[in-house]
């Protein structure tokens, strides 16, 4: 991956874009103090570039019955490579996992999970997680209160 350069009024869009995704032209240009036209481009380009790789909406999760969060620590096996491409297909495919990271440290893999509640976390773990190829343990914590809740990267505007 190679840096891109990015000039202040760039800056400035992508900014206002992760905040307010559903930005219109108009908008972005205001506050980018461009011309309509000139938004565009440079919103295109930032687009063709790979830097705006997708919109979406954020849904909250406590009403939609999703009332636990949770983070996953995974440990595998010893020589687990063999079972590695299955692993990560079965995990990447799980309608629960928000997250997965492959970390350093004590454990080897860690996942964010929504789920409806305690027993279903407990389902997932021990039915669900703890029977893949390769896994020797799993160790979790239960979010308590969310703090801080942004996808947005921290831009110098």
């Amino acid at each position: 991956m190679h840096s891109i350069d990015l000039d202040k009024l760039d800056r400035r869009i992508l900014d206002h874009l992760q905040a307010h995704g559903r930005a219109t032209n108009l908008e972005l240009a205001a506050v980018a103090g461009l011309s309509p036209a000139q938004c565009h481009r440079r919103h295109k380009r930032l687009e063709e570039l790979g830097l705006v790789s997708g919109y979406y909406a954020r849904l909250t999760p406590e009403l939609l019955n999703l009332n636990v969060e949770a983070f996953i620590h995974i440990g595998m096996e010893k020589g687990h490579q063999r079972d590695l491409p299955k692993f990560l297909g079965l995990v990447q495919a799980m309608h629960q996992v928000q997250e997965f990271y492959s970390v350093t440290g004590d454990f080897d893999y860690m996942l964010k999970v929504v789920v409806q509640d305690l027993r279903a976390l407990s389902v997932f773990l021990m039915d669900t997680l703890m029977r893949l190829p390769g896994v020797d343990s799993v160790r979790s914590s239960v979010c308590l209160d969310r703090l801080k809740w942004t996808t947005a990267l921290p831009l110098q505007t």
